[in-house]
Protein backbone atom coordinates (compact mmCIF):
# COMPACT_ATOMS: atom_id res chain seq x y z
CA UNK A 1 0.00 0.00 0.00
CA UNK A 2 1.38 3.04 -1.00
CA UNK A 3 0.73 6.40 1.22
CA UNK A 4 1.27 10.18 0.22
CA UNK A 5 2.66 11.90 2.99
CA UNK A 6 2.64 15.89 2.42
CA UNK A 7 5.05 17.53 5.70
CA UNK A 8 4.24 21.12 6.50
CA UNK A 9 4.89 23.47 9.57
CA UNK A 10 3.20 26.41 10.32
CA UNK A 11 6.58 28.39 11.71
CA UNK A 12 8.40 29.22 8.80
CA UNK A 13 11.44 31.69 9.97
CA UNK A 14 10.99 33.15 6.10
CA UNK A 15 7.24 33.59 5.64
CA UNK A 16 5.35 32.14 8.98
CA UNK A 17 2.14 30.72 8.07
CA UNK A 18 3.12 30.18 4.43
CA UNK A 19 1.02 27.09 4.46
CA UNK A 20 -2.53 28.53 4.81
CA UNK A 21 -1.77 31.65 2.81
CA UNK A 22 -4.27 32.23 0.05
CA UNK A 23 -3.89 31.47 -4.34
CA UNK A 24 -6.76 31.95 -6.06
CA UNK A 25 -9.79 31.39 -3.05
CA UNK A 26 -7.96 28.36 -1.45
CA UNK A 27 -5.01 27.82 1.09
CA UNK A 28 -1.47 27.16 -0.61
CA UNK A 29 -1.71 23.44 1.39
CA UNK A 30 -5.44 23.04 -0.02
CA UNK A 31 -3.82 22.98 -3.34
CA UNK A 32 -0.92 20.87 -2.38
CA UNK A 33 -3.29 18.43 -1.11
CA UNK A 34 -5.86 18.46 -4.22
CA UNK A 35 -3.35 17.92 -6.84
CA UNK A 36 -2.09 14.96 -5.17
CA UNK A 37 -5.18 13.44 -4.28
CA UNK A 38 -4.69 12.52 -8.07
CA UNK A 39 -2.49 9.53 -7.01
CA UNK A 40 -3.44 6.17 -6.78
CA UNK A 41 -2.47 5.58 -2.67
CA UNK A 42 -4.31 4.28 -0.09
CA UNK A 43 -3.31 6.59 2.75
CA UNK A 44 -3.36 10.38 2.36
CA UNK A 45 -2.08 12.11 5.67
CA UNK A 46 -0.22 15.89 6.18
CA UNK A 47 3.19 14.98 8.59
CA UNK A 48 3.02 17.88 11.07
CA UNK A 49 3.76 18.37 14.55
CA UNK A 50 1.75 19.21 17.33
CA UNK A 51 1.90 23.00 17.39
CA UNK A 52 0.42 23.33 14.23
CA UNK A 53 -2.27 20.23 14.31
CA UNK A 54 -5.21 22.79 15.08
CA UNK A 55 -4.85 24.96 11.97
CA UNK A 56 -4.34 22.60 9.84
CA UNK A 57 -6.90 19.53 10.77
CA UNK A 58 -9.97 21.86 9.55
CA UNK A 59 -8.51 21.70 6.36
CA UNK A 60 -7.08 18.38 6.00
CA UNK A 61 -10.30 16.95 6.59
CA UNK A 62 -12.17 18.68 4.29
CA UNK A 63 -9.65 17.65 1.50
CA UNK A 64 -9.66 14.55 2.79
CA UNK A 65 -6.26 13.65 4.44
CA UNK A 66 -5.30 12.16 7.74
CA UNK A 67 -2.83 14.46 10.53
CA UNK A 68 -0.43 12.93 11.73
CA UNK A 69 1.75 14.45 14.23
CA UNK A 70 5.33 13.75 15.02
CA UNK A 71 8.72 14.76 15.63
CA UNK A 72 8.89 18.58 15.12
CA UNK A 73 12.88 18.51 14.24
CA UNK A 74 13.63 15.14 12.99
CA UNK A 75 11.59 14.96 9.55
CA UNK A 76 13.13 11.72 9.22
CA UNK A 77 11.44 10.01 12.06
CA UNK A 78 8.12 11.55 11.65
CA UNK A 79 8.45 10.12 8.02
CA UNK A 80 9.45 6.70 9.75
CA UNK A 81 7.17 6.92 12.61
CA UNK A 82 3.83 7.92 9.90
CA UNK A 83 4.85 4.71 7.74
CA UNK A 84 4.88 2.51 10.71
CA UNK A 85 1.53 3.94 12.12
CA UNK A 86 -0.28 3.43 8.69
CA UNK A 87 1.59 0.06 7.68
CA UNK A 88 2.31 1.24 4.00
CA UNK A 89 5.18 -0.40 1.66
CA UNK A 90 5.39 3.02 -0.19
CA UNK A 91 5.44 6.56 0.64
CA UNK A 92 4.87 9.44 -1.83
CA UNK A 93 7.19 12.64 -0.06
CA UNK A 94 5.83 15.95 -0.57
CA UNK A 95 6.49 19.34 1.10
CA UNK A 96 3.49 21.82 2.16
CA UNK A 97 5.45 24.61 0.10
CA UNK A 98 4.94 23.64 -3.05
CA UNK A 99 0.69 24.27 -4.23
CA UNK A 100 2.12 23.18 -7.83
CA UNK A 101 3.09 19.77 -7.09
CA UNK A 102 1.64 17.79 -9.73
CA UNK A 103 -0.34 14.98 -8.92
CA UNK A 104 0.27 13.33 -12.10
CA UNK A 105 4.06 13.25 -12.24
CA UNK A 106 3.58 12.51 -9.02
CA UNK A 107 1.72 8.86 -9.84
CA UNK A 108 4.22 8.52 -12.89
CA UNK A 109 7.13 8.17 -11.03
CA UNK A 110 5.42 6.21 -8.58
CA UNK A 111 4.73 3.56 -11.27
CA UNK A 112 8.05 3.53 -12.32
CA UNK A 113 9.50 3.42 -9.01
CA UNK A 114 7.26 0.14 -8.16
CA UNK A 115 8.08 -1.56 -11.58
CA UNK A 116 12.23 -0.87 -11.21
CA UNK A 117 11.25 -2.01 -7.31
CA UNK A 118 13.80 1.01 -6.67
CA UNK A 119 14.64 2.40 -2.71
CA UNK A 120 14.11 6.22 -3.76
CA UNK A 121 13.09 7.41 -6.80
CA UNK A 122 12.51 11.13 -8.14
CA UNK A 123 12.22 12.96 -11.37
CA UNK A 124 15.07 15.36 -12.58
CA UNK A 125 14.41 18.83 -14.49
CA UNK A 126 10.63 19.56 -13.62
CA UNK A 127 10.39 22.80 -12.60
CA UNK A 128 11.82 23.38 -8.47
CA UNK A 129 8.34 22.70 -6.65
CA UNK A 130 6.33 20.66 -8.86
CA UNK A 131 7.94 16.89 -8.21
CA UNK A 132 7.87 14.54 -5.31
CA UNK A 133 10.12 12.09 -3.72
CA UNK A 134 9.26 8.42 -3.37
CA UNK A 135 10.89 5.85 -0.92
CA UNK A 136 10.47 2.08 -0.35
CA UNK A 137 10.09 2.03 3.55
CA UNK A 138 12.10 -0.72 4.35
CA UNK A 139 14.76 1.45 2.65
CA UNK A 140 13.02 4.92 4.69
CA UNK A 141 13.53 3.03 7.83
CA UNK A 142 17.04 1.70 7.34
CA UNK A 143 18.38 5.43 7.01
CA UNK A 144 16.03 6.17 9.96
CA UNK A 145 18.02 3.52 11.87
CA UNK A 146 21.54 4.92 10.63
CA UNK A 147 21.24 8.31 9.85
CA UNK A 148 23.30 10.74 12.28
CA UNK A 149 23.74 13.36 10.33
CA UNK A 150 21.42 16.54 11.21
CA UNK A 151 21.12 17.53 7.42
CA UNK A 152 20.49 13.71 6.47
CA UNK A 153 17.52 14.34 9.69
CA UNK A 154 15.68 17.18 8.45
CA UNK A 155 15.89 16.59 4.73
CA UNK A 156 14.69 13.14 4.97
CA UNK A 157 16.15 11.51 1.68
CA UNK A 158 20.06 12.18 1.94
CA UNK A 159 20.96 9.07 3.35
CA UNK A 160 19.44 6.84 0.71
CA UNK A 161 20.76 9.20 -2.15
CA UNK A 162 24.23 9.95 -0.68
CA UNK A 163 24.70 5.97 -0.82
CA UNK A 164 24.01 4.67 -4.64
CA UNK A 165 26.44 1.66 -3.71
CA UNK A 166 24.02 0.45 -1.07
CA UNK A 167 20.50 1.47 -2.29
CA UNK A 168 19.06 1.40 -5.69
CA UNK A 169 18.50 4.71 -6.39
CA UNK A 170 16.38 5.65 -9.32
CA UNK A 171 16.57 9.52 -11.02
CA UNK A 172 14.45 9.74 -13.90
CA UNK A 173 14.36 12.49 -16.51
CA UNK A 174 11.22 13.85 -16.25
CA UNK A 175 8.93 14.05 -19.83
CA UNK A 176 10.57 17.15 -22.14
CA UNK A 177 7.18 18.67 -22.21
CA UNK A 178 7.72 19.26 -18.47
CA UNK A 179 11.32 20.20 -18.93
CA UNK A 180 12.83 23.29 -16.91
CA UNK A 181 14.88 23.17 -14.01
CA UNK A 182 15.80 26.40 -14.04
CA UNK A 183 12.15 27.54 -13.19
CA UNK A 184 11.36 28.08 -9.07
CA UNK A 185 7.57 27.64 -7.90
CA UNK A 186 8.52 27.06 -4.45
CA UNK A 187 7.02 28.86 -1.11
CA UNK A 188 9.82 30.38 0.56
CA UNK A 189 9.38 34.12 1.18
CA UNK A 190 6.76 37.75 -0.17
CA UNK A 191 8.85 37.74 -3.33
CA UNK A 192 7.68 33.87 -4.13
CA UNK A 193 4.75 35.02 -2.54
CA UNK A 194 3.49 37.39 -5.16
CA UNK A 195 5.28 35.68 -8.13
CA UNK A 196 2.83 32.50 -7.15
CA UNK A 197 -0.39 34.73 -6.89
CA UNK A 198 0.40 35.88 -10.30
CA UNK A 199 0.50 32.18 -11.76
CA UNK A 200 -2.48 31.33 -10.26
CA UNK A 201 -4.45 34.70 -11.32
CA UNK A 202 -3.33 33.92 -14.81
CA UNK A 203 -3.93 29.96 -14.58
CA UNK A 204 -6.10 28.85 -11.70
CA UNK A 205 -9.43 27.68 -13.24
CA UNK A 206 -10.48 25.68 -9.71
CA UNK A 207 -9.02 22.80 -10.29
CA UNK A 208 -4.74 21.57 -10.20
CA UNK A 209 -3.02 23.41 -12.77
CA UNK A 210 -1.47 21.03 -14.95
CA UNK A 211 2.33 20.60 -15.47
CA UNK A 212 2.59 21.32 -19.00
CA UNK A 213 0.11 24.31 -18.88
CA UNK A 214 2.26 25.52 -16.22
CA UNK A 215 5.57 25.36 -17.81
CA UNK A 216 4.69 26.68 -21.54
CA UNK A 217 3.36 29.69 -19.30
CA UNK A 218 6.78 29.76 -17.38
CA UNK A 219 8.48 29.48 -20.73
CA UNK A 220 6.67 31.99 -22.47
CA UNK A 221 7.52 34.46 -19.59
CA UNK A 222 10.53 33.49 -19.77
CA UNK A 223 10.77 34.56 -23.25
CA UNK A 224 9.41 37.58 -23.02
CA UNK A 225 11.45 38.68 -19.68
CA UNK A 226 14.18 37.94 -22.48
CA UNK A 227 12.89 40.12 -25.23
CA UNK A 228 12.16 42.92 -22.81
CA UNK A 229 15.36 42.89 -21.56
CA UNK A 230 16.88 43.13 -25.50
CA UNK A 231 14.29 45.58 -26.02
Amino acid sequence: MTGVFLQVRLDSSRLPGKAVLDLGGRTVIEHAMAALKMVDAGVFALLTDEDSRKALYPLAEKSGFDVFCGDKNDVLKRYADAAVFYGVNTIIRATGDNPLVSGRMAQRILDIHKEMDADFSCFTGLPLGTGVEVDKVSALLCAAEKASDPYEREHVNPYLYRRENEFLINRVPCPKECYFPEARVTLDTEDDYRYLSGIFMELYRGVPIGIEALTAHLRENKRNRSAAVKG
